[in-house]
């Protein structure tokens, strides 16, 4: 079985993508691995960022590894909190204040569209390749559920009435961005090129 490096400190992430992949590899998270390093996230796009990460991991431990950046896009802030999702309310800001901050911001708006994306970067055989996937969804006008993390008790995916947080993990796991990126993910992997 490969043994693939996951480029996060994350745990709610590599639960997540452990769940999507199920027994077909061994995901490492780096804590598994002895890595202890924050690894920075400097660019204005996910793509960029995704690389940033999976590059850092790569050149550090020369092990096959893959990275994440995932954004939350709504269509009336213009794209916002995007590639800043996880820092909208301030650097070390909790996902509470990050809800907050967007609910404030979207407050009286009726264009109520957005979208989570996932950029995963791979690193195998020193080559590295990139896969995506978007949920399309909406804003609700309040906070609801609490299962996930980050926005998920915020964000109604499309053909749903509730929140990502409302769901059980393996709901979530059937439509999310992270399952569609992941899913590319997986396809490559377990063709004959992977």
């Amino acid at each position: 079985m490969k043994t693939i490096l996951f480029a996060t400190n994350n745990a709610n992430k590599v639960s997540e993508v452990r769940a999507i992949l199920g027994n077909q590899f061994n995901i490492q998270s780096l804590q598994e691995a002895g890595v202890h390093i924050d690894i920075p996230e400097p660019h204005d796009k996910l793509e960029d960022n995704a690389r940033e990460k999976s590059r850092t991991i790569h050149k550090l431990t020369g092990q096959h590894c893959f990275a994440e950046d995932t954004g939350l896009e709504v269509q009336a802030l213009h794209g916002e909190p995007g590639v800043r999702s996880a820092r909208y309310a301030g650097e070390h800001a909790t996902d509470a204040a990050n809800i907050q901050k967007l609910l404030a911001a979207m407050e009286g708006q009726t264009d109520r569209r957005a979208r989570f994306r996932t950029v995963i970067s791979l690193i195998l055989d020193d080559v590295e390749y990139q896969f995506e996937g978007i949920c399309n969804g909406q804003i609700a006008h309040a906070v609801h559920g609490n299962n996930g993390f980050g926005y998920d008790p915020i964000f109604i995916p499309e053909g749903e009435t509730r929140c990502f947080a409302e769901m059980t993990a393996f709901e979530k796991n059937t439509m999310s961005h992270r399952k569609q990126a992941t899913q590319a993910f997986i396809d490559f992997l377990t063709s004959s090129r992977g």
